[in-house]
């Protein structure tokens, strides 16, 4: 939930990475995408519709993670802190497959 409230903060610092990325419509997806990130998230805690909260996450983490952290296409430090942040969105991208699997043995 922090990464989504740290991006409702700084959403035009955020907008501005998806534009340079070529994200389309970046000014509507961005906040789009950090709502879905804040109610996924907000539903794995309070444990409702764990399916959809997990599988939004998923679908978060797999359509943003290889796009904004491209860090094979960077140099220096810009490289070391997007490799950073890819991996630590792996580490939860595994997470949220974790609690889908859970998810999906309570049904």
């Amino acid at each position: 939930m922090y990464m989504a409230i740290d991006g409702f903060q700084n959403n035009d610092k955020r907008v501005a990475v998806a534009e340079e990325k070529g994200v389309p419509m970046a000014d509507v997806l961005v906040p789009f995408v950090t709502g879905m990130l804040f109610v996924a998230n907000l539903g794995v805690l309070c444990w409702k519709f764990p399916r959809a909260s997990a599988g939004a996450l998923i679908v978060f983490f797999l359509g943003t993670t290889p796009g904004i952290h491209d860090f094979w296409t960077m140099e220096g430090e810009k490289r070391q802190a997007n490799k950073i942040n890819f991996c630590k969105n792996v580490a939860l991208l595994g997470g949220a497959l974790v609690f889908l699997e859970e998810a999906n043995r309570h049904e």
